[in-house]
């Protein structure tokens, strides 16, 4: 007998979920005790255990997807049983509403006719065996998703479980599986194309199945950022790149894999690049030995670079002959998503800044002291965490967090540390970061730097901050303001430690000092509180050792 499976509450506060990973698909035998799937609540992302046996017979929200506590999620049952009597009527009769059940027996039915909630216009048939694949909701904000890289071409053969494409989206790069088999018969976005989530992404049939009039005719988010206007294949529109008398277009996809400029397109698996990015090893000069000249790994660790000779003859005169060009970079999803973040607060949020100098010199010698035990490092921005953490706990309104018709004051610490990756700036957050000790601090921002960049990170290690450091101290820069980010209430802004005479008991002596600005919200944090914040953490700063007491 087939057992259907709700979305669970597993939190008590919890109102909706959204599935991070299933760890099962269609088809496979589930024990009691087995992980169904990742789901991520209000408060983490927790392991959902099945407690039936038996085969699972469908999956009711995709992976990225959000639904209340309690819509259907699966349905568990044994090898080839009939359940369409569940997916058009038995939802009600497992704890959905008739409301719901009935408006999820509508979405269901269309998903076992293979459609995947497609829209086609009425006159325009799906052949048997069609089906048409939307781009996919990958993240809780996403909105809009760009192909970064198809791994499959059209009139290639696509195996259930199959990666078909890259898709970025406004937080990371995602591989998208494929939950069906057949031959790729269209593709409807080029690579570094965008579309609205529930586009056309491709369509997946028998071999050699006329899916034009489908392709055609199809109407869910038409609204590609590229206009079509040709009938030919799109693989014939990736390998001719456009080109203009007047002026030159190069492109360059930066974390997509691939690499367009002036001469054609180079393809390059993320790993060459970032390899080929460490080595300095221009991408052109390279011979691709991966499917369709694709440059892979070995390419990278086996290339001997080409020195040519430079003519040493003296030119008589120098006549400028160059050509006016620009290069010219699809904003990315992450990159639109940060625009529009910063806008609404520098815009909605009344902004101002308090600058301070902190005196250095006993950080420096506490630092030196600290790092002489063995096996241990800390940075001057552990120390910035820590000392911040310290001060928060003592300033709740700085820790704060502004709502439209609400403040609130938190009593946990949560630093979110900036973190610049080659499309932008994540914030992986530091939890608790007054309990932790400078080692653990200095461990954790080291490990989230580190996955940011390869784009690791998880969406909830980059929420719930309450308070947020930016350092731009490692370039040289010595101070600096930034934009908050919001709901929090400030942002420090840390530059870098100068040299420089200082006065001291009315003599002008050596030192070293360190030059800090406080982004506040005036809505939560009036001038005195912040002041106030900056002068503890001065105490901090200037006397670490206060830290450890």
């Amino acid at each position: 007998m087939a057992e259907v499976i709700n979305m669970p509450r597993l939190s008590d506060t919890m109102e909706e979920g959204t599935v991070a990973t299933w760890l099962k698909k269609v088809g496979d035998k589930i024990e009691e005790g087995d992980i169904l799937a990742e789901i991520e609540t209000d408060k983490a992302t927790m392991e959902f255990e099945s407690f039936n046996e038996g085969t699972l017979l469908h999956i009711g929200i995709g992976e990225g997807e959000t639904a209340k506590v309690d819509s259907l999620l699966a349905i568990i049952g044994e090898e080839g049983e009939d359940i369409s009597g569940l997916l058009i009527g038995g939802a009600s009769e497992n704890k959905v509403d008739d409301v719901n059940a009935a408006k999820e027996s509508e979405d269901l039915e269309k998903q076992s006719e293979d459609i995947q909630d497609a829209e086609t216009s009425n006159d325009v048939e799906i052949p048997e065996g069609v089906i048409v694949v939307t781009m996919p909701r990958l993240s809780d904000t996403m909105e809009e998703g760009t192909v970064a890289t198809w791994l499959k071409k059209v009139g290639d053969a696509v195996e259930e479980g199959d990666i078909l494409a890259e898709i970025e989206t406004d937080k990371a790069t995602m591989e998208f599986e494929s939950f069906q088999s057949g031959t790729l018969l269209h593709v409807g976005l080029n690579e570094g194309e965008s579309a609205k989530v529930d586009a056309l992404l491709a369509i997946i049939g028998p071999a050699g199945t006329d899916v034009s009039a489908v392709a055609k005719n199809f109407k869910v988010g038409a609204s590609s950022s590229k206009a079509k206007t040709e009938e030919t294949p799109k693989q014939e529109t990736i390998a001719t790149p456009k080109t203009e008398s007047k002026k030159t277009i190069a492109t360059a996809q930066v974390s997509t894999g691939v690499v367009s400029t002036n001469n054609g397109r180079i393809f390059v698996s993320p790993l060459a690049k970032k390899m080929a990015e460490e080595k300095g090893i221009n991408l052109s000069q390279v011979q691709g030995s991966g499917e369709n000249g694709r440059i892979v790994k070995r390419d990278i660790e086996n290339f001997t670079p080409v020195i040519t000779a430079q003519s040493s003859a003296p030119v008589a005169k120098f006549v400028p002959s160059g050509q006016e060009d620009f290069d010219e970079v699809l904003n990315s999803n992450m990159r639109k998503a940060i625009a529009k973040n910063l806008a609404k607060s520098k815009f909605t949020a009344p902004h101002y800044y308090l600058n301070v100098e902190f005196d250095m010199e006993n950080a420096m010698a506490f630092r030196a002291q600290y790092n002489s035990i063995p096996d241990t490092k800390i940075s001057y921005n552990d120390m910035i965490v820590k000392a911040c953490a310290l001060a928060l706990r003592q300033h709740p309104q700085v820790n704060s967090q502004w709502f439209d018709h609400r403040m609130q004051l938190n009593n946990h610490v949560h630093i979110g540390v900036a973190v610049a990756v080659p499309d932008g700036l994540v914030v992986p957050v530091v939890r608790f970061a007054n309990e932790q000790s400078l080692p653990q601090i200095g461990a954790a921002v080291k490990d989230y730097a580190g996955r940011a960049r390869n784009k690791k990170l998880t969406l909830d290690e980059m929420e719930g901050s309450t308070f947020t450091i930016s350092n731009l101290g490692m370039f040289g820069i010595e101070s600096f303001t930034s934009i908050i980010n919001q709901p929090n209430s400030a942002i420090l802004s840390v530059g870098a430690i100068v040299s420089k005479p200082v006065v001291k008991n009315g003599q002008v002596v050596p030192g070293n000092t360190m030059k800090l600005t406080m982004a506040c919200d005036h809505r939560t944090v009036d001038g005195a509180t912040g002041a106030q914040f900056l002068e503890t953490l001065k105490g901090y700063i200037e006397n670490p050792v206060t830290m450890l007491v």
